[in-house]
């Protein structure tokens, strides 16, 4: 094989690398800012069209231009959710794990 061939298979090689990295990056940042109190599908989009657009305009990916996507997942969460909305989403969220807790004990009670 030809020096530029390999040359130009070496390039494609980090070209579907980069691709699989901001791929991951995108996909592990969804799922944690999905996961944060008073997050919904209007924020995650959002959000997402946000890193989007930054990496086209600067050509940078994500993990450069953002760093961990569940650091960012926090940052954009805190950025993007009203925290009157992320407060009641905690406590609702407390309250359900309270009331699957005492299920649980009674189940074991009951012998359920």
């Amino acid at each position: 094989m030809a020096k530029r061939e390999q040359a130009t298979d070496a390039v494609k090689e980090q070209e579907q690398e980069k691709e699989k990295d901001r791929e991951k990056w995108m996909a592990r940042f969804q799922v944690r800012l999905a996961m944060q109190p008073g997050v919904d599908r209007a924020v995650v989009l959002q959000a997402v069209k946000d890193v989007t657009a930054h990496c086209a305009d600067t050509g940078e990916p994500p993990r450069t231009a953002f760093g961990d996507p569940d650091d960012y997942a926090v940052q954009a969460a805190a950025r993007l959710v009203p925290a009157d909305r992320a407060t009641r989403a905690r406590r609702r969220d407390g309250v359900v794990d309270k009331l699957g807790s005492v299920l649980k004990r009674a189940g074991g009670i009951a012998g359920l």
